[in-house]
């Protein structure tokens, strides 16, 4: 029984129908990267794709995801790898090494191969392909600045092994032949990836798109800003992930220089983290703020747009988003933003227009633009309106058909093969193929060792060392 969907004039009719293997490090309620693969997702499969997913386990997942009905094969297969999540953030799991041939049975035998963020799913896909002949074209949409991770997690002297590991990894990974097309979302990103030997001439920028429906300035509630400012404060937001990462140690300094200033506010922290260390290791930083600070926990969906519309300003204090897509739903819900110039929100936020772009590790300037939106209702209310005029010209749609003319592009250039074809060739095809596999599979196991468990570790030890400071406290 064919998968219902409904026509689009602009999607390109020679993907419709064909099979696409999409393979992502997140999938689920995780992040902005879940959220922007789902939207994919979703999109190719309305109109008329066949597509199967292949993600770790997320916790708090049901362990029978991978349960499929015996009597035939999905139309769009979903399958979940094992792994081990990360001690620093649960929510996200290392899968632990795999053969593509068991995923290829459990999923189907794709056309094309889409690989949403590669790391440790997408980099396995990538080392068995480059083993076996004729495999699929490949995309892959680099979406996580693991380098910058590597930078601010591991202490030295592992932060530089880390960096220069990955360089080697990706460069390497990066160019193989099966590889079609790699979509970036910045500029700052396409630099980093050419300095590791990606090629130029296979990179296409893409940005990332919102929903304005959900995210809309009618969601503002005077009603609960009352309940949070019943003075009258200002309202700044702060909505992502909580991890160290994040920059909310700069955050914390920002909002103490804000309440030395004598400015009358409330901040909005919204986000949460399966690891109590963690959680705990960044509410520290907000001592002596709690009059002032208000975290809110994990919120999605209709209960999240009504935090942003809450606000009237955004503070983004990462400086490793490659896009930032918080920051567009901030604008979506008529919301400036004040950002540190690193990365994606670089390339976001219209300076002096939709908000303001601080020097990275300026923060009196970044204080001051805080100040400077705060106290002017009249700039505010202009910057508010540009904003929600900006995102109104990104929506999903327009985002995700670009993906779509991108890997019809394949079927235009070269026939599909047919199914009697693929049926001949299999997984490995050749004996040669075969142990070609299990090799990488064996390179895989050695990355583990020398890389991933001393990441591992490093979590777990940081965790600990957290754990022990808040109980002594």
């Amino acid at each position: 029984m064919a998968t219902e969907y409904t026509p689009n004039p602009d999607f390109p009719k020679q993907l419709i129908g064909k099979k696409v293997l999409l393979a992502t490090e997140s999938l689920g309620p995780v992040n902005g990267v879940s959220r922007t693969t789902g939207m994919l997702v979703d999109y190719l499969r309305s109109n008329g794709v066949n597509v199967a997913t292949c993600a770790p386990f997320y916790k708090g997942q049901p362990i029978n995801a991978n349960e499929s009905k015996p009597q035939r094969q999905p139309i769009n297969p979903e399958y979940r790898l094992q792994g081990y999540p990360l001690p620093y953030n649960p929510d996200l799991t290392v899968a632990y090494p795999f053969r593509l041939g068991v995923v290829y049975q459990k999923t189907f035998n794709p056309d094309i191969i889409y690989l949403a963020s590669p790391a440790s799913v997408g980099f396995q896909f990538l080392i068995q392909l480059r083993q076996i002949d004729n495999p699929p074209p490949t995309f892959l949409n680099f979406q996580t600045d693991l380098s910058a991770y590597a930078e601010i997690l591991f202490p030295k002297p592992l932060d530089d092994y880390g960096v220069y590991l990955l360089s080697i990894v990706q460069g390497y990974l990066f160019r193989a032949p099966c590889v079609r097309t790699i979509f970036y979302p910045s500029a700052y990103v396409r630099k980093y990836m050419e300095r590791t030997g990606a090629p130029s001439h296979k990179m296409r920028q893409l940005g990332r798109g919102v929903d304005t429906e959900l995210f809309n300035p009618g969601r503002r509630d005077e009603a609960y800003r009352k309940e949070i400012a019943p003075n009258g404060e200002i309202i700044f937001a702060c909505i992502c992930r909580i991890a160290p990462e994040k920059g909310f140690e700069f955050l914390a300094n920002a909002a103490r220089k804000l309440k030395e200033s004598g400015l009358a506010f409330k901040l909005l922290i919204v986000g949460g983290n399966k690891n109590p260390a963690v959680m705990q290791e960044v509410k520290n930083y907000f001592k002596g703020l709690e009059e002032q600070v208000i975290f809110t926990g994990m919120l999605r969906g209709e209960a999240l747009a009504h935090q942003y519309a809450a606000a009237d300003v955004f503070l983004h204090c990462s400086i490793t988003e490659t896009f930032g897509l918080v920051v567009l739903e901030s604008m979506a819900s008529g919301v400036p933003v004040i950002a540190r110039d690193e990365g994606g929100p670089s390339e976001t936020v219209k300076h002096g227009q939709s908000g303001f772009l601080t020097p990275p590790h300026d923060l009196d300037a970044f204080v001051s633009h805080a100040r400077r939106l705060a106290t002017g209702s009249a700039l505010r209310s202009e910057m508010a309106e540009n904003a929600r005029v900006q995102a109104l010209n990104t929506t999903w749609d327009k985002i995700n058909n670009q993906v779509a003319l991108e890997l019809a592009a394949v079927f235009d250039e070269q026939p599909a093969k047919t199914a009697q074809e693929k049926k001949v060739a299999g997984f490995y095809g050749t004996w040669a193929n075969m142990a070609g596999v299990y090799f990488a599979v064996g390179i895989v196991w050695v990355f583990w060792f020398i890389a991933v468990i001393p990441m591992l570790a490093c979590g777990l030890v940081h965790g600990f060392l957290t754990k022990t400071k808040v109980v002594k406290k």
